[in-house]
């Protein structure tokens, strides 16, 4: 099932100096530390001045959109998935 937020979130983010890329590696939600195993689309939009970078991720058993603001640099919980359908 597929539920929208918008809760603010901790996350790891590690940057690849040789292939030039950077990566979400962890989030910590509700208290618990889940394990970013794969990485899937990422792209950016601007709302004004202010530019968001969003990264689409999951761990072993959940989907997350997560959100960065460049201008605050804080991360933003915007959409999990169990993978189950409603």
């Amino acid at each position: 099932m597929i539920q929208k937020l918008d809760l603010p979130v901790s996350v790891v983010l590690c940057f690849d100096h040789k292939k030039r890329i950077s990566v979400p590696k962890k989030l910590l939600f509700e208290g618990r530390e889940h394990l970013i195993s794969k990485v899937g689309l990422h792209h950016t939009y601007r709302e004004g001045r202010i530019l968001f970078h969003v990264f689409s991720v999951a761990d072993d058993t959940m989907f997350f959109r997560l959100v960065l603001n460049t201008e605050t640099l804080g991360w933003t919980l915007t959409e999990i998935s169990d993978g189950e359908v409603q």
